[in-house]
């Protein structure tokens, strides 16, 4: 008679215990890759639940698999859909092949960088082979809070273990400690009873099968995998045949999520993903691992230029969604220090308004430099975080950034009469690029082809001095003279059209600019109207044009309000109130790149918005007497000379009514948590 043994699953990190049944995603949730169970952290140090030999360390490091004496495979799978972050939240401290003991370090999460990307941390403990060596797998914690290391599951192994190995017959008799001597033995005696490997061939034929049958090479944009699945960027899914796929031979199950259509194959996803490869060839390979607009890797070389799609209309509409999925995974990481800043300048904005502080003042000074240190050096952060995205030189791009700000260049370009000048002979216009975006974007998209073609005419020997630099210069060359001249002969255009338009009809202007202001932000536009405002302040001691700009901050605010109001993600909400803060506070960047772009609709929905509080801002000739604004702003809109009167009410009609607007159509018709993707879209 068989003598069942047991071995116990240690908790891998600290927090609250989860039934699979909860886990926000299928195959998981479905026990389709095995039992085990689950755990939403508190920690982000991960330690091993049993103890065994490393087999598998996935390379954008957000999983780990052991096989312990007992014959036990299991998978520690961190975060869900993490993969798509290319291991930046992650630490490995082990590699394949080390032997760890039941609660050794295998790696530590960043949990803020997970919930600033809008990933669950969740940390998944399955055993993959659980249908073969297990009787049953008893979860005895579920939605308890434990400690890691604290044991919350026992396995109930199906096979007695060979003779000479130690038996554990009682859940408190052991922690799975094995020796490795015990080891060796049992993996020796189930390496003999195993069958032989899949071949090669079979690989071959199961990766035909499914390249045929998501649409053919024609259909597929890119691929990428994770631990246990191929994940496909496909031009269109339903060409995808779902049920054929997932009756294949060697495939578990299908899933669609986060634009990607994954087929989840278990162990052999390498082999798999290996033969895919081989069919469809190295162009097709997703080095960026899923971005958020994976598609945009197309400009490191990835697909052909005949993945877009073809027609003017859904080709600018595929090219500006490439354009503000780089801007907004670019930004996201630095989202949570902008939307603070923006928080901080406005409390600084009020502390002035007041008079409790001078802008003179020491204290001013060094909180002033706190708060604007991260806008100023945008373009050196988003230099680096645009090309980690889309495959550049993160470090040459920084010093990219860092020159467009070089203080001198700066100097120059905010005096009309030094802005103007030639490089090599060639006239050039500075520009201020402090707290830009679009510029940048390109750059980094630029980089990637300006250093494939350095490293093709330049020896080897010379690559590494050499490329750097005449990438930096090629770059910045590119940026000071052709995109920053051009943004300013658009914006100047702009800028006179929109005040041809105030002078004509202060309400029509203010439909159009509080319609059109933040997109002009978007792209750098709107540096052509701020010497407008700043000269009508500075001549007249007024402008009407600033009661209109600050209207659309409030709409963006105002948008990102109803986000956090309605939705029931949790990350999602945390980042959207703090984005709505600084909004209100009068910065709109956190708003505008961390939530109202991700999810166009709310964008447009705002925008509409902030035409509509422009058009009143104007019909109620609200004035501004300072380069403040917002709702943080409001001391800018009380009369001097005449205090609280028929201007300041109009400041209050127009942007709260505003505020009114954007978050009630933002809330109704502008965003759901449907349009998140399936993992995440209800955090708890």
């Amino acid at each position: 008679m068989k003598k069942a043994a047991t071995r116990r699953l240690l908790a891998p990190v600290a927090g609250r215990v989860l039934a699979l049944a909860d886990v926000q995603d299928p195959v998981f949730a479905t026990a389709t890759m095995g039992p085990g169970f689950a755990i939403q952290p508190t920690d982000g140090r991960v330690v091993a639940p049993v103890s065994g030999r490393v087999t598998v360390v996935a390379t954008t490091k957000h999983a780990v698999g052991l096989v312990t004496a007992s014959g036990l495979e299991v998978l520690v799978h961190m975060g869900i859909d993490t993969v798509e972050l290319n291991g930046a939240p992650f630490v490995c401290h082990v590699q394949v092949g080390d032997t760890v003991q039941a609660g050794e370090v295998l790696a530590e999460m960043d949990l803020a960088a997970l919930q600033r990307a809008q990933k669950l941390a969740t940390v998944i403990v399955v055993v993959t082979n659980g249908q073969t060596v297990l009787d049953d797998l008893i979860v005895a914690a579920t939605d308890q809070m434990v400690t890691a290391k604290t044991a919350v599951a026992t396995a109930v192994l199906a096979v007695t273990p060979v003779p000479g190995a130690q038996a554990v017959t009682s859940t408190a008799a052991a922690l799975d400690v094995e020796l490795e001597s015990e080891f060796e033995s049992e993996s020796e005696s189930r390496s003999e009873s195993k069958s032989k490997p899949t071949s090669t061939s079979k690989y071959a034929h199961l990766a035909t099968s499914i390249v045929t049958n998501v649409g053919g090479p024609g259909n597929v944009n890119s691929v990428i995998h994770c631990i246990t699945r191929l994940r496909f960027y496909l031009k269109d899914e339903h060409r995808a045949q779902d049920a054929v796929i997932a009756n294949l031979d060697g495939v578990i199950d299908v899933v669609k999520a986060g634009g990607q259509y994954q087929v989840v194959i278990g162990p052999a996803v390498n082999e798999v993903f290996d033969a895919v490869m081989a069919q469809l060839g190295p162009a097709f390979a997703d080095t960026t691992a899923g971005t958020p607009t994976a598609t945009a890797t197309q400009a490191a070389g990835a697909p052909t230029e005949t993945d877009a799609p073809t027609g003017w209309l859904p080709r600018l509409r595929h090219g500006m969604s490439q354009v503000i999925g780089v801007m907004t995974a670019a930004m996201i990481p630095v989202i949570g220090i902008l939307a603070g800043s923006g928080i901080l300048k406005g409390i600084l904005a009020a502390l002035t308004g007041f008079h409790v502080l001078t802008v003179t003042s020491g204290t001013y000074m060094v909180l002033n430099a706190v708060a604007d240190a991260t806008f100023y050096f945008l373009p050196v952060v988003l230099g680096f975080t645009a090309a980690k995205k889309l495959g550049s030189d993160p470090i040459v791009l920084a010093i990219v950034g860092a020159i467009l700000i070089y203080p001198s260049l700066m100097t120059a370009a905010g005096h009309a009469t030094t802005a103007q000048i030639t490089f090599f002979g060639v006239p050039t216009h500075l520009m201020s690029y402090a707290a830009s975006v679009f510029p940048m974007i390109v750059a980094a998209w630029l980089g990637v082809s300006v250093e494939r073609g350095l490293k093709r005419v330049i020896p080897l020997y010379l690559r590494s001095v050499f490329v750097p630099i005449l990438e930096a210069l090629i770059l910045s060359v590119i940026v000071l003279v052709v995109i920053g001249p051009l943004i300013t002969m658009i914006s100047k255009g702009l800028a006179s059209g929109i005040l041809a338009i105030y002078n004509f009809s202060p309400a029509l202007s203010g439909l159009v600019i509080g319609g059109l202001y933040q997109t002009m932000v978007i792209f750098g536009l709107h540096w052509g109207i701020i010497p407008i405002v700043i000269n009508d302040i500075a001549t007249n001691g007024h402008s009407y044009l600033n009661a209109i700009l600050s209207i659309t901050m409030v709409a963006q605010g105002g948008a990102v309000l109803a986000v956090f109001l309605k939705s029931k993600n949790k990350p999602l909400k945390e980042i959207s109130l703090a984005a709505a803060i600084s909004a209100f506070c009068g910065v709109t960047e956190p708003a505008l790149y961390g939530v109202n772009l991700k999810y166009k609709r709310v964008f447009v929905v705002a925008s509409i918005a902030s035409g509509l509080g422009g058009l009143l801002t104007g019909l109620l000739h609200v004035n501004n007497y300072a380069l403040s604004g917002s709702l943080i702003g409001f001391p800018a809109f009380i009369t001097p000379g005449v205090g609280i009167g028929a201007n300041f009410y109009g400041y209050l009609i127009s942007h709260y009514g505003t505020l009114l607007i954007a978050t009630t159509l933002v809330y109704l018709f502008g965003f759901s948590d449907k349009m998140l993707p399936a993992t995440s879209a209800t955090a708890k």
